[in-house]
């Protein structure tokens, strides 16, 4: 996902915990508004590519390495601070949302009936849980259950449990940043080429690692380490340092050489690129060096993204509820949606309708906005402000300072 993280700090800006001079009012962090839009159009991508599987969606924008990429950009600026300091400070930012999807997904799991002897390892099983209060690895959930007839489809645990992966990784970056950073500037090349080199080195089988933790850790690693790199270095800008035609000429080789490896191993018919870690390596890398190239920086927005505005500081202030309950979302509306075909007149008359994914993808939205409601003030409680059961955007906000009604 985007920083999930970033509702508790605008995207682009690094909150000081030093007073402002006596009689003036702390300085307003100025937000880099071409990061809210591609954080908004990656969650955006996220939600219609596990709505609709479509495979060319993570070519067309990879929004996982988008969203490290922006993280690490994010988290290099802070760690202008103490590192303890920061690292704290993210994980009281990502974990409570994550707690009250545990809280209300395990519950669940429980009262349909999962137990010890289900993994076959009762006498770990309890202490497993630890991992959905500190997730430095996935967190055990029922697999088969039978969800709720018309409403909830079978196997959902599998569902809710699925976005876990980037928590673990984004907490895996966060710990390690502070080495990262500091090896970014000593050996800067070495240190962003290190996590491709290791998928490598993962892909051809030169390496064979035991169990299934470590590999998928590595795995995350491998693949998207590079782009939370690149972040630090944009941050950095060490970017900004290289001549000009250095990444417009590189960066499309390296994007290019990912989508050759993926069309050679199956890309488009066994396989997308989300399965294939070398490939979206490669192919995250080239395309966010693009973007963070271009990177305009923008303070306010262009004029043909303003009347967007409410709906991307929406999708950034409630990144982290989106991105947690979006799959489940998405399957009580399929499982819903699935239900319309007993109605005859439908599926006589409107079949089309029935069949187009553009109505399901509609209310799954409207579902996501409920889960805002729902469960989006934990973001708020974890960033320290006043719990709102719908975010308010810094338009609806200045109107208020200014006395509008």
């Amino acid at each position: 996902m985007p920083d999930l993280t970033t509702s508790a700090a605008p995207s682009g800006t690094d909150p000081s915990d030093r007073p402002p001079p006596s009689g003036q009012p702390r300085p307003g962090p100025v937000r880099d508004r071409y990061f809210d839009f591609l954080r908004a159009v990656a969650l955006f991508r996220v939600v219609l590519y596990h709505l609709t599987g479509w495979a060319w969606l993570p070519v067309v924008f990879p929004s996982m390495g988008v969203m490290f990429a922006l993280a690490g950009n994010l988290m290099a600026r802070s760690l202008k601070r103490p590192p303890l300091q920061v690292v704290r400070g993210r994980l009281r930012r990502l974990l409570p949302p994550l707690w009250l999807l545990g809280a209300v997904g395990v519950t669940g799991m429980l009262l349909q009936g999962w137990g010890p002897n289900d993994d076959g390892r009762p006498g770990w099983w309890w202490l497993h849980l630890v991992f959905w209060i500190l997730p430095l690895s996935d967190p055990p959930y029922a697999e088969g259950l039978r969800g709720i007839r018309g409403i909830l489809g079978e196997d959902w645990a599998t569902d809710l449990a699925g976005p876990l992966w980037y928590i673990r990784a984004y907490l895996w970056f966060v710990l390690l940043s502070p080495f990262l950073l500091r090896a970014l500037r000593a050996l800067p090349w070495a240190t962003l080429l290190f996590p491709v080199a290791l998928s490598a080195v993962l892909e051809f089988g030169y390496v064979t690692l035991p169990g299934e933790r470590m590999p998928s850790a590595l795995t995350d690693f491998s693949t998207f380490g590079a782009c939370w790199i690149l972040g630090m270095a944009h941050q950095q800008g060490m970017l900004k340092r290289l001549p000009s035609y250095v990444v417009p000429s590189t960066a499309p080789v390296i994007a290019c050489l990912g989508l050759w490896y993926a069309m050679a191993h199956g890309f488009g018919t066994d396989h997308d690129l989300d399965s294939m870690p070398l490939a979206q390596a490669l192919w995250s890398l080239g395309t966010v060096l693009l973007l963070l190239h271009v990177s305009p920086s923008w303070t306010d927005w262009p004029r043909w993204l303003r009347r967007w505005d409410n709906v991307i500081e929406l999708l950034n202030s409630r990144a982290v509820t989106i991105y947690l309950w979006h799959n489940v979302c998405i399957l009580v509306v399929v499982t819903m949606w699935d239900q319309l075909w007993n109605i005859d007149v439908l599926s006589m008359h409107v079949s089309w309708l029935l069949e187009s994914q553009w109505p399901v993808l509609a209310c799954t939205w409207v579902l996501i906005c409920s889960c805002i409601v729902w469960f989006g003030w934990a973001e708020d409680l974890a960033a320290r402000r006043k719990p709102q059961l719908w975010p308010t955007t810094a338009k609806a906000a200045s109107g208020r300072r200014r006395g509008r009604p």
